[in-house]
């Protein structure tokens, strides 16, 4: 995900929302084709009754009298895919790409397909290009953008993500989740200004947005400034959200700030309880360390590198223990 800012916000389902209900093409049969039209509803009409084999054999008789029907493609694809015969439903929609380059649904379909099979690159390759195909077709859906850039944003892909959140706001200027996304990624971009401008833009918009409460508030701990306004705030937010292990963390860690060990330790591991996360073992282990604990403080910080190897400063704060 997003790193450790992962904490502060749940984002966006990852599923194609409403993508595979966005129709690219009318639906296109020639008069000529009255066999290929009647076999392509007949198909329609088992596969609602939950027939798969019987709409797979009408779609195929279908494809017989118009082979170059993208729809008739991808009814079969759909089908077989019931059929649990997913490498065919792969080979039809390459087909209904070939013959509707422009259709949105069967890359969100095969975006499905992969995920289901934890192909997770190519799954966000097809799901990269149905958002795309979608913005082209509803270009003033500002939920199509949104979406497209938490897939960047998952891909840890910063630049392309705030280029298209910006891009979100000239749909919809008064979108609180666009700044608040925005936020993360400045974040991201080591750009504190930026997000913090940004996490305000989003609470003027929606003052009770408790995922930007509680970033913001997170933020000012994180610097050690406007530490009574981050304290609001995290408690605002734990209004809201009162099991948020991200939210008690921030409450955690502003009471270490202001020098309230024992309410810290009680915070964060309650914390730690709700949500085990590297993070918050850090944070608690800084804490048990301040309180001249290093057994405890030691047995922490290992359990937030367990959690995610990668930290060289847990390995390190371990390392000054031994």
């Amino acid at each position: 995900m997003l790193s450790k800012r992962k904490r502060y916000f749940k984002g966006l389902p990852f599923i194609l929302f409403a993508i595979l209900a966005i129709n690219s093409r009318a639906i296109a049969f020639d008069n000529k084709e009255s066999f290929a039209l009647s076999r392509y509803i007949i198909a329609g009409m088992y596969s609602q009754l939950g027939d798969a084999q019987s709409a797979i054999q009408e779609y195929r008789a279908a494809l017989k009298a118009d082979f170059q029907n993208p729809a008739i493609h991808l009814g079969l694809a759909t089908a077989l895919l019931k059929n649990d015969q997913a490498d065919k439903a792969a080979e039809e929609l390459g087909l209904a790409i070939k013959f509707d380059p422009e259709a949105v649904e069967p890359h969100a379909i095969l975006a499905l397909l992969y995920f289901s099979q934890n192909k997770v690159s190519l799954a966000n390759s097809e799901y990269e290009i149905a958002l795309k195909k979608a913005i082209n077709i509803q270009p003033e859906n500002v939920d199509i953008y949104k979406n497209l850039g938490f897939l960047y944003l998952r891909e840890k892909k910063f630049k392309e993500a705030q280029a298209i959140y910006r891009l979100a706001l000239k749909v919809s200027s008064e979108d609180a989740q666009v700044y608040f996304y925005l936020a993360n990624i400045s974040d991201e971009l080591k750009n504190r200004p930026e997000a913090l401008r940004n996490l305000k833009k989003a609470l003027e918009l929606k003052p009770d947005y408790s995922e930007a409460l509680n970033y913001l508030g997170y933020l000012y701990v994180e610097d050690g400034t406007n530490l009574d306004q981050a304290g609001v705030m995290i408690n605002k937010a734990l209004e809201i959200e009162p099991n948020n292990g991200a939210y008690i963390d921030s409450l955690g860690w502003f009471y270490f700030k202001k020098g309230k060990l024992a309410q810290a330790v009680k915070e964060l591991e309650k914390a730690a309880s709700l949500m085990p996360d590297p993070v918050i073992y850090d944070h608690l282990g800084d804490v048990y360390f301040r309180m001249d604990d290093p057994l405890r403080a030691k047995t922490n910080w290992q359990k937030s590198l367990d959690l995610d190897n990668t930290q060289e400063k847990i390995k390190k704060k371990i390392e000054g223990i031994k």
